[in-house]
Order: C-alpha cells, then sequence, then structure tokens
C-alpha cells in the first residue's frame, strides 16, 4: 500500500438457515409441517481502501468502499430462489499493531443492495415498488492483518 490508499477486489458470503414448523388448519383440525430454510448472500466487487498503515503509531485505522455485484440464495423445501443486483459494501475498522507483523482490532461492516427481480424454479417474477427485497447486513467481527 502506497501513500495510504489500495484498489483490490472484494469478495464477502453470508450462509444462514433455519428450521421451524408452518401451523394450520385442514377442514377443522390442525395441521404442523417440517420446513427448512436455507440462505446464502454473496458479495463481489472492486475495492478501494484508505488508510494511515505507513504512519509510525502503532493505532492504524481504515476504511474500504466496494462496488460490484449482490447475490441471493433462498432454499425451502422443494422452492429455490435466486436474484443478483448491483451493492455495495463499506468497511470501517481499528487495529492495534502487537508487532512489526502482526495487527488486531474491531471492524464494522456495512452491505446492501435491493432486489427488484428473483426467479424462483426458473419462473422470474418481477416486484413491485413497495414489494422489492433488500439484502442489508451489519456486521461486527475481528480484523487481522499479517505482514511478510
Amino acid at each position: 500500500m502506497k501513500g495510504g490508499l489500495a484498489f483490490g477486489l472484494k469478495y464477502s458470503n453470508y450462509s444462514a438457515s433455519s428450521d421451524g414448523f408452518l401451523l394450520g388448519y385442514v377442514n377443522g383440525m390442525p395441521v404442523s409441517v417440517p420446513v427448512t430454510t436455507k440462505d446464502n448472500i454473496t458479495f463481489f466487487g472492486v475495492s478501494g481502501l484508505i488508510s494511515n498503515n505507513n504512519s509510525s503509531t502503532r493505532h492504524k485505522i481504515f476504511a474500504d468502499l466496494a462496488l460490484g455485484v449482490i447475490s441471493y440464495t433462498t432454499k425451502t423445501g422443494d422452492v429455490k430462489g435466486t436474484g443478483s443486483t448491483f451493492g455495495a459494501e463499506i468497511d470501517f475498522g481499528y487495529q492495534y499493531q502487537i508487532s512489526k507483523n502482526f495487527l488486531i482490532g474491531p471492524k464494522v461492516g456495512l452491505s446492501g443492495g435491493t432486489l427488484s427481480k428473483m426467479k424462483y424454479n426458473g419462473v422470474t417474477y418481477k416486484f413491485d415498488d413497495d414489494q422489492k427485497e433488500g439484502l442489508h447486513r451489519v456486521s461486527l467481527s475481528a480484523a487481522a492483518t499479517f505482514r511478510f
């Protein structure tokens, strides 16, 4: 990194799953059906990073902005939905330089995009303005740097 500015590629992935039951009534009788849902949000794009990494202080801060494609996949039972759109990720972090070659600290990240259409089992559905699918996430993580 020269002059505190760097450019590169960024990839991130978020996966979640849940198990539950759909409850309802059939002919007046209560019915319970087990359901499993698996979701996956993936981001890939170009990134720009600014940092005080070259300064003599042990306290380092950075900000990273990436623009690219954010994709969503969901599967519940036999129904699979997919969609992609323009997305962005931004991270802010602080690291403390423990040694010449190792830094660690907290990082806060924001990512997002809005799907205006999705494909469910091969059929594309376009969403009305008030029905669009928001793909937004806030994350808190540890950021470690190893210098070679």
